[in-house]
């Protein structure tokens, strides 16, 4: 507290330093602003030389005499800043916006506008179609990784974080993590629009649980990617457009919304090659379809 009061840390109350000096430079700048005179003391003419004096004495005796505090450990570091993802959308709870409603628009629409169409009855589509649209939601909730660490890069907080004596990936690393709440309320969401809606799994209460920490696995390894694409981008905008660039044809070209042996040789192929492919199957968990698939045998491994 004493420390903090002599203006030591105000530097670092601001998200962005100044780069082209050291960070005890950037420490002496933030306690020049703070020991500034006064306006009584500009009134009268008083330099504030004495006053300067004495507060450079006074850090000098705060900085000798504190004890360094322990640095705190790396799974303490992780879940601090996962913490802060968490607190991110308590503050924003609009934030949730993107896997609540997103996901009962996305079941609605392919149920009830395709499913005739492609099944002859929406209840039968909806038995094929509720896994894709589950691991479809939670996947694209992955691109947000990405922007969110982008938006920290661009605002300065990322600097902020390398003054801190903290393990250094930490604040990667929580921020995966906390994402993590994300991707199980998508994937609820889901599960809970396709139950009110008649789907019904075969699996029971176990096999959703077994089946949603899958997707959750996958999309904790694919947040990594998006998490990359943040470091390389230079504006979140960018992260977006990008993350979604590379979802779309993945999700659409595989087996969620159509059978692969519907489909001519060549986009069969590519189906099959396809990781999200094997992702839907292993929804078989929670799925009462038959699938025709070679890659059955793979994705029940």
């Amino acid at each position: 507290a004493r420390v903090a009061q002599l203006g030591l840390v105000r530097t670092f109350q601001h998200t962005t330093l100044f780069r082209e000096l050291s960070v005890l430079e950037n420490v002496l700048v933030g306690r020049h602003m703070h020991a500034r005179a006064s306006l009584v003391a500009q009134v009268l003419g008083l330099t504030g030389a004495m006053e300067a004096g004495a507060r450079d004495a006074a850090l000098a005796a705060a900085l000798s005499d504190s004890p360094r505090p322990d640095p705190p450990s790396p799974l303490s570091a992780v879940l601090t800043f996962g913490w802060r993802g968490m607190l991110k959308i308590r503050h924003v709870p609009e934030q949730l916006i993107d896997v609540t409603l997103t996901p009962v628009l996305f079941t609605l629409l392919f149920t009830y506008m395709y499913g005739g169409a492609i099944s002859g009855s929406t209840q039968e589509y909806l038995q094929f179609i509720l896994p894709g649209v589950l691991v479809m939601s939670v996947l694209f909730t992955t691109v947000y990784s990405g922007v969110a660490l982008n938006t920290d890069m661009t605002k300065g907080v990322v600097d902020r974080f390398r003054s801190l004596p903290t393990w250094r990936p930490a604040p990667l690393v929580g921020a995966v993590l906390g994402d993590v709440l994300r991707y199980l309320v998508a994937g609820s969401v889901v599960v809970i629009v396709g139950l009110v809606l008649g789907y019904r799994p075969d699996a029971g209460p176990g096999g959703v649980a077994l089946a949603m920490l899958i997707v959750v696995a996958f999309a904790f390894g694919l947040s990594w990617v998006f998490t990359t694409v943040g470091l390389l981008m230079r504006a979140p905008n960018a992260v977006m457009n990008t993350g979604f660039m590379a979802l779309f044809p993945l999700v659409f070209v595989s087996n969620g919304f159509v059978e692969p042996d519907t489909l001519p040789a060549p986009p069969e192929q590519v189906v099959d090659l396809n990781p999200i492919s094997h992702v839907i199957l292993s929804r078989l968990h929670i799925s009462r379809r038959p699938r025709s698939s070679a890659l059955r045998p793979p994705a029940a491994l």
